[in-house]
């Protein structure tokens, strides 16, 4: 994923006014809260006007030409109510038609710079603002929001709270006349605390976020759904957050802010809906006006890089580039013949969009000459060899770096036989609960990597380890249980049922259908039983009672 590190530094375009420089730098938020999930409920923001803000943010405007609605947002950037000192704007010229310009009307510390090369689009337009800018927090703003008065600061009061946080502003969607009004119309109206007044409420669309930020008590319910909300236009969070999640995806030229909100999530971030002000959209979006088109384009894009995607889940036959789960199995001391019932059942089961990570000491494996049947390490040759052609299969002889992008990973013990929907199961188990850590003990384990079914939330441990970056194992463990919960699960429903015995979880129609089939098996195994009985006789009348005798005790 391409980071904002990466692009070299834009020319300078039009006219600047640099202004103060930023405060910048680490920040120290030890003592910040640890909220639960995503319920920012022991979140508590000072009233709007009524505290002292420290922290400095970077407004950041993608703009592809759009001159006269750039000129009115930047106009409702002038009249903000977050300190000027605290606060820069760095409008990114996306290759417009004609060259865009800085218009007369705009906060003190406004820059205008070209994209850098090598890439098009709002993604990679975000990437060169942010990596040109220094403010301790990104706020992303399209450059067609004509923002109210406490815009910037109503979001920020989230982030002097904590810094794992993610504030969504809010927004109206209204038709745009250019000749309605003028930049200074509009700064002194935003100044004055009557944007509210600009553009008619009642015949304004609301965003389609607005309905599952109500469903889910301002998104305080929502937990692993929450990121779904962040879909650009304005929403802010701390630099070092956009750093971890890795910038935007500037390959993306539709969809980004998707897959950007789920890379940020996956970093344990928390979404908040900030209500307390509001802005204009001028001009409908995209996706309200090309929908299915829109719809279309992102959906491979976004599919091959968020699991959790609702269209890629129509396809769940699909290998993609992000799997679903990173699945770990422990080989050490394990026969080709246990491994193998593990592996195959995982490769061959309802979920194929995952990735398996083989442990086991396969540097030592060598050709030099041995006794082929005797070789010590003959089982661990022997699963190598086996597994060495599914390009889903990795051996390695550490458990691998997490990889931030799979919201999934399970670890077990080469041996056990899981059923066929097993990763299906235990994914669907945990997003039920909510919780961090899935333990399933399996039943008559006699080694203890074989005795457990562990599943991680990686969101959660990405949360984890930021809180507490020295934790390690167990104490990793308690801080996701206190973040996130922990679920405990008997292991047998995940596992195949032996020939003839039922799954606690087996549903009513297929016990039944279970059921006729045995039927069917035992009327035709005592056919055939009568037959062997009639034979016997007729061949061996004595030794045909003793038999049978012997049968009936």
């Amino acid at each position: 994923m391409t980071s904002t590190e990466e692009h070299t530094a834009p020319a300078v375009a039009g006219t600047t006014s640099p202004g103060s420089p930023l405060p910048r730098g680490a920040v120290d938020m030890s003592a910040q809260p640890r909220v639960r999930r995503n319920d920012h409920a022991v979140l508590s923001p000072p009233p709007l006007g009524g505290w002292e803000p420290s922290l400095s943010v970077s407004v950041v405007v993608p703009a592809h030409g759009g001159s006269e609605k750039l000129a009115l947002v930047l106009a409702s950037l002038a009249a903000q109510s977050y300190p000027a000192h605290l606060m820069e704007v760095v409008v990114v010229d996306d290759g417009s038609p004609e060259p865009l310009v800085l218009p007369r009307v705009r906060p003190e510390n406004t820059r205008l710079v070209v994209s850098a090369e090598g890439g098009w689009g709002s993604a990679h337009a975000v990437n060169t603002g942010v990596g040109v800018s220094s403010g301790q927090v990104v706020l992303r703003l399209d450059a067609d929001m004509l923002v109210y008065r406490e815009h910037v600061e109503s979001q920020m009061r989230w982030h002097h709270l904590i810094d794992y946080g993610v504030a969504l502003g809010h927004k109206l969607f209204v038709d745009f006349d250019p000749a309605a009004m003028t930049p200074e119309y509009v700064r002194d109206e935003v100044a004055a605390g009557r944007a509210d007044r600009l553009f008619d409420r009642d015949s304004a669309d609301p965003h389609w976020v607005e309905r599952l930020i109500g469903q889910h008590d301002r998104l305080r319910t929502a937990g692993r759904l929450s990121y779904k909300v962040f879909i650009g236009a304005t929403g802010s969070l701390h630099r070092s957050l956009f750093d971890a999640a890795g910038g935007m995806a500037p390959e993306l030229v539709l969809g980004g802010d998707t897959e950007f909100a789920y890379r940020v999530a996956q970093q344990g971030a928390v979404f908040v809906p900030d209500l307390d002000t509001s802005s204009w959209h001028l001009g409908r979006s995209q996706m309200q006006t090309r929908r299915d088109a829109g719809t279309r384009y992102r959906s491979p894009y976004v599919s091959n890089r968020v699991p959790d995607f609702h269209l890629r889940r129509k396809r769940p036959d699909r290998q993609w580039e992000v799997p679903l789960v990173d699945v770990v199995v422990d080989t050490a001391e394990r026969t080709l013949e246990e491994v193998d019932t593990t592996v195959s059942a995982l490769l061959d089961g309802s979920t194929p969009d995952l990735r398996l990570w083989l442990l086991g000491p396969w540097s030592r494996l060598n050709d030099e000459r041995r006794r082929p049947l005797d070789d010590e390490l003959l089982d661990p040759r022997l699963i190598h060899e086996t597994f060495r052609g599914d390009p889903r299969v990795r051996f390695v002889e550490e458990p691998p770096e997490t990889d931030p992008r799979v919201p999934f990973r399970l670890f077990l013990g080469g041996g056990p036989a899981l059923g066929p929907t097993a990763v299906a199961d235990l994914v669907k188990e945990i997003d039920k609960e909510g919780a961090g850590l899935l333990c399933a003990p399996l039943p008559g384990a006699t080694r203890a990597g074989d005795g457990l079914l562990r599943l991680e939330r990686g969101s959660a441990y990405a949360r984890a380890r930021h809180l507490e970056p020295e934790a390690e194992g167990a104490d990793l463990d308690r801080v996701v249980e206190e973040t996130h919960g922990t679920h405990w699960i008997p292991g047998e429903r995940f596992l195949a049922a032996d020939e003839g015995e039922e799954t606690p979880t087996a549903r009513p129609e297929v016990l039944q259908q279970r059921l006729d089939r045995a039927l069917v098996e035992a009327d035709r195994m005592r056919a055939r039983a009568q037959r062997a009985e009639r034979k016997l006789r007729w061949f061996t009348p004595g030794l045909g009672r003793r038999v049978l005798r012997r049968i009936a005790r």
